[in-house]
């Protein structure tokens, strides 16, 4: 059993991994709770470790302890990077975030190769492709560890769907599919349980504001950084989710961008069964609306792109 869970947390002195890591720090799944980023480690482990739970917490600091802070990790979650600043894409993090994913997922493949990695540092439609990528140059990539955090796409959807409709946003449940960067996020409305129905401008409307969220916060944080505290909360509920279901836990799904055969897309994010080994099954995309079709279609090509600028990263890099 795993209720005696090891879990790293890469770059958690940041915006995302400090509020990440106390979420992880107050859980019974955690048993271990290894902290690493460039600076403030020592500080923040410290700050952690007082806190009345059973977690272990051990802060590691600079690349030289980044082995000690990864060995025997079951999970690793990766909120390092860089964030966004008003008038950013995402994309625009993407060279200097993809050396620091690139980086840490070599050390992920060096010293903890069969543990579960969560990536949450954008761009993630093009970090997935490049932890991959890197895993595989080690030869210990398997498909069904690797996973994009697309969690808070799926929390704000139910938290403005909830919001229409005065539903209780816990009780709430949109799955999101495709990536997660503006339009190719895609949340299936017509999915949602309990079943709720919007006029076409309407869902249109709410459709954007699921896709353009991240950048409301970023601008009402003006040049203070981006959304960190929901998601520290997102990454926490798909760490627990895949704890629990490494647990034995039935039922567990949760949507992830991962590597996929459900489109013409290498990566794609739909639900996913979640179990002891990682992906059970990919449950694909399930009926779409006429809307949510062409939504699909619409994003392709921008979702290709970004796959293969992360592909094409690694294959350029020297490791």
């Amino acid at each position: 059993e795993l209720n005696h869970a090891r879990v790293a947390v890469l770059g958690a002195s940041g915006g995302i991994g400090q509020p990440l890591s106390l979420l992880l720090k107050n859980s019974p799944l955690v048993s271990q709770l290894s902290l690493y980023d460039i600076a403030h480690t020592p500080g923040v482990a410290a700050d952690l470790s007082h806190i009345e739970t059973r977690a272990k917490v051990t802060g590691h600091l600079g690349p030289d302890q980044l082995g000690a802070a990864l060995k025997g990790c079951d999970v690793v979650v990766i909120p390092a990077g860089v964030p966004r600043k008003p008038g950013m894409t995402r994309d625009d993090l993407f060279n200097t975030n993809a050396t620091i994913v690139a980086t840490l997922s070599d050390a992920c493949a060096r010293f903890c190769p069969e543990a579960m990695i969560c990536v949450i540092a954008n761009p993630v439609n093009s970090t997935i492709p490049i932890t991959s990528e890197v895993m595989k140059k080690h030869g210990v990539y398997n498909p069904n560890r690797v996973f994009g955090v697309t969690t808070l796409d799926i929390v704000r959807a139910n938290t403005f769907v909830a919001e229409l409709k005065g539903l209780d946003p816990a009780r709430v449940n949109v799955p999101v599919i495709g990536g997660h960067a503006g339009k190719t996020i895609i949340p299936l409305i017509s999915q949602c349980t309990p079943k709720v129905e919007f006029p076409a401008d309407e869902l249109s409307a709410l459709t954007e504001r699921i896709q353009d969220a991240g950048t409301e916060v970023v601008k009402a944080k003006a040049g203070a950084g981006s959304a960190t505290l929901s998601m520290a909360y997102a990454g926490a509920r798909f760490t627990f989710s895949l704890l629990d279901a490494m647990n034995g836990k039935e039922g567990v799904v949760e949507c992830a961008f991962i590597r996929s055969e459900e489109t013409e897309c290498k990566y794609f994010s739909t639900p996913l069964l979640l179990g002891k080994n990682g992906i059970e099954k990919n449950l694909g995309l399930g009926k779409l609306s006429a809307f949510e079709e062409k939504l699909v279609a619409e994003c392709m090509a921008e979702l290709k792109t970004s796959i293969k600028k992360g592909e094409d990263f690694v294959a350029n890099m020297k490791l």
